[in-house]
């Protein structure tokens, strides 16, 4: 099954994580683990990880090609809004060497 991983460099990798999760549970299955700082993310289309680390989030989706962009731009898009303080950048890499979707804050700051 096609995948595609980002590293999003972050010293807050667990708390969004955390966020993600929750936030994704709404609409999809999801599990956080405080102890592992291991997630998964179950769609319709497809599944995805979050894995913290000290200074970065690990994240990877899979799903078939026709889903592949879809689940980069739901989990990128979403991380990005929770960071846009610390301006995170989420570039997704896919397992066949093209490039994904490359999520950043695009709004201007608050005044």
């Amino acid at each position: 099954m096609p995948r595609s991983e980002a590293r999003v460099t972050t010293d807050r990798a667990a708390r969004y994580a955390k966020q993600l999760a929750a936030h994704l549970g709404r609409k999809v299955e999801t599990h956080w683990s405080e102890e592992t700082g291991r997630g998964e993310l179950t769609f319709g289309g497809g599944t995805g990880t979050l894995v913290a680390e000290p200074e970065a989030l690990l994240l990877a989706v899979e799903g078939d090609t026709d889903h592949l962009p879809g689940l980069e731009d739901v989990v990128g898009r979403h991380l990005v809004r929770f960071g846009a303080r610390d301006e995170l950048v989420v570039e997704w890499q896919r397992d066949n060497g093209e490039a994904g979707l490359v999520h950043r804050n695009e709004e201007p700051p608050a005044a």
